[in-house]
């Protein structure tokens, strides 16, 4: 029997549980003991690894990587990362103990500086055979990161088949669920249960569960967001929906993406709301920082300038994976700015551990994004820090939030059933490959959606935690949002749990005592609420909107802006729920604040 001390490598510096740097080893954590001790026991070929984001993969990795190198078990090694900048990472890491990689290698002989190369999974599949060559001449460990990418029939995983098949041992990662698709993902094992239907099998499992429960990740506090909607299809029909009301798939869509529309209310206040809980987590973590996930790189741009006004300062924005953008992850991790803002390809090659707050306002809606895009959050660097993560109220993101201690394995053979549209992994894969693009660019299919956003507000809706939902619905800038936005950065899981129970109920009582002007208004019995003319409020909100344009030509300011402007300076709730006192007081403001420019 081998075994492993836990200080594995005679050169690995002991800088856990300080604070390791991405990807350093030093003394291995209890999970990444076991998973080590398990391997050279086993001196397995293929080894599967399935831990949470955060957890440290890279260091038992490469602790791996340096014991079989030390013990002439292999002479090279080659790590397949899914992008340019994560092949980046990997290479840094491994030189800080020991181990280095050339992330610049494309053909031709390694120079006997290195001791092996980082690799894309693109860049394997362009030319597969330069790469097993390699394996073939010399003794290779093979580390496959976050191994589902390798899932691609005839393009990334045969390549991967091909060029790594002659290697004399593989070590296979991943951090979040397999993909939805059926086809095998080379050098897993998969085992048929008693159903008779085959599942990926892994060798050693740490989820996010455990990782909680060790202290090892942040615990995640989801503040969902809903408001109301109104778009225009192509037909010319004006459709207006509450974020998180029953609705067709294609309302969901449409809602969702008006959410997300920078020139609407939505966008401008969860912003400031994230920004304010950046803010309070910056009391106890002062180096905290904060990441948009946007969906393309117009939206990218709108946010930026959006942060611009709200905080005064620039936002570092990553728009592809290009040489530009691994150099600006690299100064956002370093440089204590507070906001970056990237298209979603980048988030699974982001990783900057003082990542806190988060905004996903992007419309993919597969488990296995929402996991790689929550796992930038949640790596811990010291015990007691929390991560925040603002949601628009999508029920398949909040489904998403409430199981993220559930493990997943990737399944072979799954049978097709009635019902599955609703599934949502039924669309995973084309999604999938849509936010695994090489280039994100913008394509043009936004323009050609028979869709146009008119109009959108936010209402702070919920907090989700530990599966548990907290709080009710309370308008931007209210007392009850402040005060979940103002729990503490630096909380133990119990205590954040404790905390949410004694605010939720705070704010229940405290709404109890509200007259009824002042009350949010979906939580007045139905027979409390006032009763006004629907043709009456139509007319005033149309006045208010004609009003709110002109002066968007006099200011050059966004309409978002403007009507978060009126309700802070008259009060209330956003138009679509303001009463006609309120928007004629709006009008009012409206027009004092135009005549003054004259």
């Amino acid at each position: 029997m081998v075994t492993t001390t836990t200080t594995t490598s005679h050169h690995l510096s002991p800088a856990f549980p300080g604070r390791a740097p991405w990807g350093t080893a030093g003394k291995l954590r209890a999970w990444q003991q076991r998973a080590m001790e398990k391997y050279l026991q086993e001196q397995p070929r293929d080894f599967l690894a399935v831990a949470t984001p955060g957890a440290g993969k890279t260091t038992f990795a490469l602790t791996l990587a340096s014991w079989l190198l030390h013990h002439h078990v292999v002479q090279q090694i080659t790590v397949i990362a899914p992008t340019e900048h994560l092949k980046k990472q990997w290479a840094a890491a491994a030189a800080r103990i020991g181990i280095k990689l050339d992330p610049e290698y494309s053909a031709g002989p390694l120079s006997k500086e290195y001791d092996g190369v980082a690799l894309t999974y693109a860049g394997v599949g362009v030319r597969p055979m330069l790469h097993r060559n390699r394996c073939e001449q010399r003794k290779t460990l093979v580390i496959l990161d976050e191994i589902h990418h390798a899932g691609d029939s005839k393009s990334w995983g045969e390549a991967c088949l091909e060029a790594f098949e002659p290697a004399t041992r593989r070590l296979a990662l991943t951090g979040t669920p397999f993909r939805s698709d059926t086809n095998p993902i080379p050098f897993v094992t998969y085992a048929e249960g008693d159903d008779g239907i085959r599942r990926s099998s892994a060798d050693y499992t740490y989820g996010y569960g455990n990782a909680l429960g060790d202290g090892v990740v942040r615990p995640v506090i989801f503040l969902s967001y809903s408001g109301n909607m109104r778009w225009r299809t192509k037909a010319g029909d004006e459709i207006a929906a509450r974020l998180g009301e029953p609705m067709t798939k294609d309302a969901v869509s449409q809602a969702w993406r008006t959410a997300l529309d920078a020139k609407g209310d939505w966008m401008p206040n969860v912003l400031r709301a994230a920004d304010q809980r950046l803010t309070e987590v910056r009391k106890s973590i002062p180096d905290a920082g904060g990441l948009v996930i946007a969906s393309d790189q117009d939206s990218a741009r709108s946010y930026a300038k959006l942060i611009r006004e709200i905080t005064g300062t620039k936002a570092t924005v990553v728009l592809s994976d290009d040489t530009g953008a691994s150099s600006r992850i690299d100064e956002f991790s370093e440089d204590g700015s507070r906001w970056m803002v990237a298209v979603r390809m980048v988030s699974e090659g982001v990783d900057v551990p003082r990542l806190s707050v988060g905004v996903y306002a992007t419309t993919i809606s597969t488990p296995l994004f929402f996991a790689q895009a929550v796992g930038r959050f949640v790596r811990s660097r010291r015990r007691g820090e929390t991560a925040s993560v603002f949601l628009p109220t999508i029920p398949s993101l909040l489904g998403f939030a409430s199981e993220m201690e559930v493990e997943r394995d990737h399944v072979l053979d799954k049978p097709k059933k009635a019902g599955d549209d609703e599934d949502p992994y039924a669309e995973s894969e084309k999604e999938m490959a849509e936010a695994e693009r090489q280039q994100d660019e913008d394509t043009g299919e936004q323009d050609m959606l028979p869709f146009e956003a008119l109009e959108s507000d936010a209402v702070f809706d919920r907090v989700l935690y530990n599966s548990a939902e907290f709080g009710m619905q309370a308008h931007p800038g209210s007392a009850e949002e402040q005060d979940y936005l103002g729990i503490p950065g630096l909380l133990e899981p119990d205590q954040v749990q404790l905390l949410l129970q004694k605010r939720q109920a705070r704010q229940i009582a405290h709404s109890r005592r509200k007259p009824d002007e002042e009350a949010d208004l979906l939580e007045l019995p139905a027979e409390r609420r006032p009763v006004v003319s629907h043709k009456e409020l139509l007319e005033l909100r149309k006045q208010l909107n004609t009003m709110v344009g002109a002066y968007v030509h006099q200011t050059g300011k966004p309409h978002g802006v403007i009507h978060t402007e009126l309700r802070r300076v008259c009060g209330g709730p956003p138009s679509a729920e303001a009463t006609a006192g309120q928007l004629r007081e709006r009008i009012k403001k409206v027009q004092e604040w135009a005549t003054r420019m004259r």
